[in-house]
């Protein structure tokens, strides 16, 4: 076991330094896209996802940019909510639009250069076209629930606007690039300053929870479920997979590529592709608790607070579980 030092020098700081440059860089683009009037013209290919969701034009330039950072992407929507253009109920709505736009990024990065070629064309194809759909699902929820929880909302834009001296003249108030890039930077650090304490702070807390998991094992074996198979073991017999599925679906409660590398030289001999991707999507399924643990619990309470972060938490993995068994349905049918 690690000292307790370690673990927060080799995991902690590392995921917090990546995270908080990549929510300044969303945060940034933000206030450069505003001042400079880049949202207007991002929110025409935006407007597209925003009118049918009652969410302003601004949300759109959040949403695309998910395609390159979700951290961007969410940097941008927590710079909207704490200007105050969204309220929580709009911000959940834009955070569940969002899923879609994330999943795409990971197609180019991880689905098909890595995944696709270890499971093989035909059933890395089926759960790559699964994930999509999920993913695509999930946002559908979120347009039509803006539709319906958003109508007739009114968003004030000034409070984004950039802000203009009263002695100004022209278009820009006489305001230089240097200007505008110094007031870009200090809303940026400013933003930073209160999310990164609550990003360091949570962080450590969970891999430091993480390092001593052995203890929460023998406290699982004190109410009986002396190893996780004898959670998993049933469902898969309810599914209709072969005993073989059940290891799979152990190791990807811990890693999904390593769950698809050891599923692999199974396909055709032991499980089908179809059987495969139902395994898959039960091993992505139980490991919604461990991701919401070390990846979604830190994340949205250091962007969000506890509070609206709690509430982001349970729509974001309540939406996936649904949607995730809907797909192993779909696949049992098929």
């Amino acid at each position: 076991m690690e000292s307790l030092v370690s673990v927060l020098l080799t995991e902690a700081l590392p995921r917090v330094l990546t995270i908080s440059v990549l929510i300044g860089i969303g945060v940034g683009l933000a206030n450069l896209a505003v001042a400079y009037g880049i949202v207007d013209v991002i929110a025409r290919v935006g407007r597209y996802l925003t009118e049918p969701a009652n969410l302003p034009d601004e949300v759109g330039a959040a949403v695309l940019t998910n395609t390159v950072s979700v951290t961007a992407g969410y940097g941008m929507l927590a710079e909207f909510r704490e200007s105050g253009l969204l309220d929580d109920r709009a911000t959940l709505v834009a955070v569940v639009i969002n899923t879609f736009f994330g999943f795409v990024q990971h197609i180019f990065t991880y689905y098909g250069p890595v995944l696709i070629p270890i499971l093989g064309l035909h059933a890395g194809l089926m759960y790559v076209g699964a994930r999509a759909g999920i993913s695509l699902a999930i946002s559908v929820v979120g347009l039509l629930a803006g539709a319906l929880l958003l109508r007739g909302y009114e968003y004030d834009g000034s409070v984004v606007d950039p802000e203009v001296p009263e002695d100004g003249e022209g278009d820009d108030g006489g305001r230089t690039h240097r200007d505008t890039l110094r007031q870009a930077g200090e809303k940026t650090l400013e933003r930073l300053r209160s999310i990164v304490p609550r990003l360091a702070v949570v962080y450590s807390l969970v891999f430091v929870a993480l390092e001593y998991s052995e203890q929460l094992v023998g406290a699982l074996a004190v109410v009986g479920v002396e190893e996780p198979a004898a959670v998993v073991d049933p469902i898969a017999g309810l599914l209709g997979l072969p005993a073989a599925a059940v290891p799979v679906i152990l190791v990807s409660l811990v890693d999904p590529t390593t769950g698809a590398i050891t599923v692999a030289p199974m396909i055709g001999d032991v499980l089908t592709p179809t059987e495969a991707v139902i395994t898959l999507l039960v091993g992505s399924l139980f490991s919604l608790t461990i991701g919401t643990v070390k990846r979604s619990i830190p994340f949205q309470y250091g962007i969000w607070g506890s509070e609206f972060g709690t509430k982001v938490i349970v729509v974001n993995t309540g939406l996936k579980a649904i949607f995730i068994v809907v797909a192993i349905l779909v696949f049992l049918v098929i």
